[in-house]
């Protein structure tokens, strides 16, 4: 009792200095990048108990019911990064090869041709955020690079800012009734990253309507089975980040967003929930070498990396592909660079520690886009199956 007392006590006195400093939102995420360190040097283990955590298996992707579109779509990302010719840094050309992993399997190029004309005016593009995305959106937004040139091209977009400390089901809350005030003349094309993902499901199960407004579903880098440094956080530090003075970002009910993001939670959802089967489905799960993930994710990739080196710094590749969906690739960054831009014009500070975001994120969506347009006005099950398992990948670590 002493001990708790104690830590309530620091627990305190920390949130009141903090609150006389103006604390910035992105040092929340450095806290506990720098609190979780001396966790990911250590043996310690990630906290795990059985009791809530509904039965599941791992198994090859071509096993568990994943339609393989990986081919397809480098196709159409090569076609896109030719046409728009994006440069990374040091002005050197993107090219597929760097930017996205080629894993076992992987089915060969089609041979068709790739469209990249006007898009299709039928469809509305909704942008959902993830964890602590309403706490930095001053500074990056998801895919907040590629939208206006998207506009440019034709497309309708749209944003839905979730709460960015609450849980799923209130941000489910969020999203249907952001829907449902939207106009009905287009059916809407879901763009997700990180828990938005998450967010985005439990809203189409639990409204139905918004559901049937929806064609599909594109996840970048989403916590779908959770992530397991929901497990690893210390319980005093959620305390205190929960606690924390955030202007940007209104606090949950008892660190309700993390919460919602641990395997037990999210596998046992997906269990007691079928996944609404008019909507189609789509995945990318990024993955990033050590020396490719930015400082601020270092740490976090270290403990991931204990159960599965590929990993994007906060969530492992094999829980980030929704059940039934289409895999679409392996994006070759980390989990910031995927979906949210930050560059030298957001401070010093950040430039430092989110220092792996050079990506061509909107040369990435797009393709995705087009890609979906294209499966969504064939016939469903015209999509590629996955190569055979010989065919040898270029993940090299």
């Amino acid at each position: 009792m002493g001990r708790k007392r104690r830590f309530g006590m620091w627990e305190r006195k920390i949130v009141s200095i903090l609150r006389s400093i103006r604390f910035r939102p992105v040092s929340l995420v450095a806290l506990l990048c720098i609190a979780v360190s001396p966790v990911s040097c250590s043996t310690r283990r990630v906290a795990f108990s059985c009791n809530d955590m509904a039965p599941s298996i791992l198994v090859p992707a071509n096993r568990g019911g994943i339609v393989d579109g990986r081919g397809r779509f480098r196709e159409i990302f090569r076609a896109v990064l030719a046409a728009r010719s994006p440069r990374a840094e040091t002005g050197k050309l993107f090219d597929d090869s760097s930017t996205l992993w080629r894993l076992r399997g992987e089915p060969a190029a089609t041979g068709k041709p790739v469209s990249l004309g006007r898009p299709n005016p039928d469809y509305r593009i909704v942008m959902v955020p993830g964890l602590l995305a309403e706490c930095v959106s001053k500074v990056s937004t998801v895919f907040g690079d590629a939208r206006k040139p998207l506009e440019t091209m034709g497309y309708t977009m749209d944003y839905i800012q979730t709460a960015g400390r609450r849980g799923s089901g209130y941000n489910a809350d969020i999203i249907g009734k952001a829907v449902m005030s939207m106009s009905a003349e287009k059916k809407i094309i879901f763009v997700t990253h990180s828990k938005g993902a998450v967010d985005t499901l439990e809203a189409l199960v639990k409204y139905p309507a918004v559901a049937r407004r929806t064609a599909a579903v594109i996840s970048f880098s989403g916590a779908v089975e959770g992530s397991l440094l929901a497990d690893a956080f210390p319980e005093f530090l959620l305390r205190l980040a929960h606690r924390l003075p955030l202007s940007s970002c209104a606090q949950g009910e008892d660190f309700e967003a993390v919460r919602s993001l641990r395997r037990s939670v999210r596998i046992s959802w997906l269990a007691a929930h079928r996944l609404p089967r008019g909507v189609r489905y789509y995945s990318f799960a990024a993955f990033a070498t050590p020396e490719n993930t930015s400082l601020l994710l270092r740490p976090f990739y270290d403990i991931l990396a204990r159960t599965d080196p590929l990993n994007d710094g906060m969530v492992i590749a094999s829980d980030a592909i929704i059940p039934g969906s289409v895999l679409l690739g392996y994006p070759n960054a980390d989990h910031y660079a995927v979906a949210m831009p930050f560059n030298g014009k957001n401070g010093a500070l950040l430039a430092g520690l989110i220092n792996r975001n050079d990506y061509p994120r909107a040369a990435l969506l797009e393709a995705a886009l087009r890609y979906v347009a294209e499966d969504l006005g064939r016939e469903k099950g015209g999509n590629q199956t996955f190569g055979p398992p010989g065919a040898k990948g270029n993940c090299i670590f």
